[in-house]
């Protein structure tokens, strides 16, 4: 099953190919690499040239710098989602703090979380899932490994007109596994964990070797009526893969595994990883 993420008036996904992405931030347009982009682009990469303000090379790892395509070009901004907004702005790891993505699960958010909810945001990165969420009231548990995020999630929140979330700056999975031996619940989980990662004291970790004992602590830990969604970018695990573990550890719930999407303004597709949604138990059959 596919999904698609739309954009709104502050992001689109203008173009992609070529190992590239053509997006637009507000007013700032930016080239970055995209490996799932391994088809031809709609419009000429001169085109792209003329357009971006900015464009990043990489260099060894993850890292790399950004060069400069229009003179005077702004490095950051604010943009709107609904009526939050986010502080975006270039990263050395090609990131802008924000994944546009993600919007999917934004508005999902938006009709399922209420002040009733406790709602935990786990791999939260700058928090505009967690902005989503204490905006529709709930007590919002925010949780990052890394220190600097969670200062650029605090940002967003102030941005956006909002107060009391909590911050936890520790390993999610540590956090996570806390949880399940206190007894805790929540109506709401979202986790975004990256292909691999680092946790606060320098861990090591692939989401590979993770995802069985993050998805065994969400099914202790989600409450009867609630739901989680989990994204996953990591090519060692597979919609197949997933579909067994949702089977294991949520087998008496409605659940979905599929490939989230977006199209591009030149009708080039391109796929953002794998989506799970854990919803509500199943009602039983009561028919005699």
């Amino acid at each position: 099953m596919e999904l698609f993420t739309q954009p709104w008036n502050d992001y689109e996904l203008i173009d992609a190919g070529g190992g590239r992405k053509l997006e637009r931030w507000g007013k700032l347009i930016t080239i970055r690499p995209e490996v799932q982009a391994y088809f031809h682009s709609g419009l000429p990469f001169a085109e792209w040239s003329k357009m971006a303000h900015w464009e990043f090379i990489e260099k060894k790892g993850k890292k790399g710098i950004w060069k400069q395509l229009i003179k005077n070009a702004p490095s950051n901004a604010i943009i709107s989602y609904d009526r939050l907004k986010f502080h975006i702005e270039l990263t050395n790891f090609k990131h802008l703090g924000l994944f546009p993505e993600q919007r999917i699960n934004w508005d999902y958010i938006k009709e399922n979380v209420n002040s009733d909810h406790r709602f935990l945001n786990l791999f939260a990165y700058t928090g505009a899932a967690s902005c989503v969420a204490r905006n529709q009231g709930a007590d919002t548990i925010h949780v990052d490994s890394v220190k600097p995020m969670i200062s650029w999630a605090k940002k967003n929140m102030e941005l956006s007109r909002l107060l009391n979330i909590r911050w936890v700056h520790e390993d999610a999975p540590k956090f996570f596994n806390r949880e399940v031996k206190r007894g805790n619940k929540y109506q709401s989980i979202i986790m975004d964990p990256p292909a691999w990662g680092i946790g606060a004291k320098g861990e090591r970790w692939k989401l590979e070797d993770q995802i069985d004992s993050l998805m065994a602590a969400g099914a202790s830990v989600l409450a009867n009526d609630g739901f989680l969604i989990l994204n996953t970018y990591s090519p060692s695990v597979d919609s197949s893969t997933l579909q067994e573990i949702v089977s294991m550890y949520f087998p008496d719930r409605v659940s979905q595994v599929c490939q989230l999407n977006m199209n591009t303004k030149t009708s080039k597709k391109l796929y953002f990883g794998e989506l799970v949604r854990i919803e509500k138990k199943k009602s039983e059959d009561r028919s005699y």
